[in-house]
């Protein structure tokens, strides 16, 4: 499930999951839950029950009615109770709201929208699971068993399961009155780059009395890419970094100062470049660009051959440095293209360019291999490639000079 189907409403108050009322489906959901409801004692419930237990016995030994009306209404607030906590997760509503870009590092907010579809009662005291895990690879692999594999540490892969994982429990502290809805938001720090899976494990509920804890699995997935993490970097003073007075003008999009050609406004591009009156005339938000000067601008070139970087630590810092500099450059109006490996180069224009690079740098890893075909079609001047620099930093170099270094 992606973003977009999280974005749609699921629960017991969805439109999907409504079905025609029936006393024999209302009875026997009351007899025989679903599969994802579970109803489970809690220690309160438990002594009520064991108090129960003992006072139904005394009374059919002694026969005395003060006794067992006690035990009816034991009897009956543990009735009361489970069906009160069934008709509090009743017509309600969830869905997981994702705010991308995410990055490694920074905080990232999963925001939970609830809504309440019961006419005339309210909803109280419930608590939402969530988790996030990376989502593995699985390329190359094939499923096996612990009778089929060999050198399986199944408690070490448990383990390193848990320890990618992170847990978070949201709680609706005020009620949720009929018709009413709710936001409450969960943030959190995803530790690594790549695809990140969030999912609301379940939502439950004490209502009312405590006796009796009502959970329902929800099933409600979504995945989004994590940038990578921006890192500090020293630029070195080479002749390449400085703009050259005067430079040749050249026919593509840029940062100069003669106009090329107005286009449709993007989200993301400045509000300085609209161009107020050809939008009037055309009763459409154009934007101006301008001319590119001929050596002011740069393309990035990544390499991932496994045998180059060959330390993973080395390797999570050379995508972090490549996507900084992509950032910065592109701020600055200066990157021209990107080439991921042997991929074709592609022209950054505009600020959904730089995203789908920054994406595939999320989920990028090493290459086994070192052989790569060049980069075609990208201006052979102002290209930037990356070296270790070290047994631990990074480089950049541009026309084999160092042009900057993390």
């Amino acid at each position: 499930m992606n973003a977009r189907d999280a974005n749609v409403w699921s629960g017991p108050g969805s439109r999907r999951a409504r079905r025609p009322f029936t006393w024999n489906a209302l009875l026997w959901s009351l007899v025989w839950p679903q599969r994802v409801h579970r109803i489970v004692p809690t220690p309160a419930g438990v002594i009520l029950f064991g108090l129960s237990m003992g006072i139904g016995t005394a009374a059919y030994n002694s026969s005395s009615n003060i006794l067992f009306i006690t035990l009816s209404l034991l009897l009956a607030c543990l009735i009361l109770s489970g069906v009160l906590s069934w008709l509090n997760l009743r017509g309600v509503a969830w869905r997981l709201q994702l705010a991308p870009p995410w990055r490694a590092g920074q905080e990232a907010v999963v925001a939970l929208e609830l809504r309440n579809e019961k006419k005339f009662l309210p909803t109280y005291g419930l608590w939402f699971s969530l988790a996030a895990r990376v989502v593995a690879d699985t390329r190359g692999f094939r499923p096996e068993s612990t009778w089929t594999g060999r050198n399986l540490d199944v408690r070490k892969m448990l383990a390193q399961a848990d320890a990618a994982e992170q847990r978070g429990q949201l709680a609706l502290r005020t009620r949720l009155d009929p018709r009413g809805e709710a936001r409450l938001e969960w943030v959190f720090k995803p530790e690594k780059r790549g695809a990140l899976g969030v999912e609301l494990a379940s939502v439950g509920s004490l209502f009312p009395f405590g006796f009796l804890k009502k959970s329902i699995g929800t099933g409600l997935r979504a995945e989004v890419v994590v940038w990578p993490a921006p890192v500090e970097y020293q630029r070195h003073a080479v002749a390449a970094w400085r703009r050259p007075a005067g430079g040749e003008r050249v026919p593509r999009a840029g940062s100069g100062g003669d106009l090329f050609a107005l286009r449709r406004y993007e989200q993301g591009d400045s509000h300085r470049l609209i161009h107020w009156k050809a939008s009037a005339r055309t009763r459409t938000l154009l934007v101006r660009q301008f001319s590119a000067e001929s050596a002011e601008g740069f393309s990035l070139w990544l390499r991932t051959d496994a045998a180059v970087w060959a330390r993973p630590e080395q390797f999570e810092l050379l995508v972090s440095f490549c996507a900084t500099l992509a950032e910065d450059l592109f701020r600055a109006g200066r990157l021209m293209g990107v080439a991921l490996d042997d991929e074709p180069p592609t022209p950054v224009r505009r600020m959904a360019d730089l995203e789908a690079f920054l994406n595939k740098l999320a989920l990028v890893r090493p290459r086994p291999g070192t052989t790569v075909v060049g980069m075609g079609a990208v201006e052979k001047q102002n290209v930037m490639i990356f070296a270790p620099d070290g047994a631990r930093g990074v480089a950049a170099y541009v026309d084999g000079k160092k042009a900057a270094s993390t």
